[in-house]
């Protein structure tokens, strides 16, 4: 993954209380991730945080579309996103694993936050199993041309089908039953 420093946010220099920030997440972003599920997009992601004396507490809601291929005719299509999430950011003396998934823990001498794995954690979460545009909700049909082309190629057609029952050896191996 190539850094991402656009999405760092300096907590060190900040008065205690709430602080806003918002982040661009375009197809940028993606090419960062080596593997990444989604390859295009355009969204918002706006990040409240809330500095305490011995913790960070994050809200973040990211907004907007990605671009996704349908898993029944294989065209593109946008899909709308919208997450809304909470995190947690404790700091201990040294760097520690928290087994809550919803807390990050961070030595005392960091002095700045990097989102942009969370970010693209919480996209990735939110990317539907199946994606067929169909079920995009905005009246966008499949191509109902690949479909078909798709249907032809399709092991067991109804072509193979009409073949072998229209073949006498298939007749005279049902009278055995």
């Amino acid at each position: 993954m190539k850094p991402l420093k656009q999405f760092s946010i300096p907590f060190t220099g900040l008065k205690i209380g709430k602080h806003q920030f918002d982040f661009e997440v375009d197809n940028s972003f993606f090419d960062a991730f080596e593997y990444s599920l989604v390859k295009k997009g355009n969204l918002k992601a706006e990040v409240e945080l809330d500095k305490q004396e011995t913790m960070l507490l994050l809200q973040i809601r990211i907004k907007g579309t990605i671009v996704l291929d349908c898993d029944k005719c294989l065209a593109e299509f946008e899909a709308p996103i919208d997450v809304q999430e909470r995190q947690i950011v404790k700091f201990a003396e040294d760097e520690l694993e928290s087994d809550d998934l919803e807390i990050i823990v961070l030595s005392k001498k960091e002095s700045e936050l990097d989102i942009s794995d969370l970010i693209y954690q919480f996209i990735t979460v939110s990317v539907p199993y199946i994606k067929v545009c169909e079920e995009n909700g905005e009246g966008q049909k499949c191509d109902q041309e690949m479909i078909a082309k798709l249907e032809s190629f399709a092991v067991g057609s109804q072509e193979e089908k009409q073949q072998q029952s229209g073949d006498p050896r298939w007749a005279a191996l049902k009278k055995l039953k």
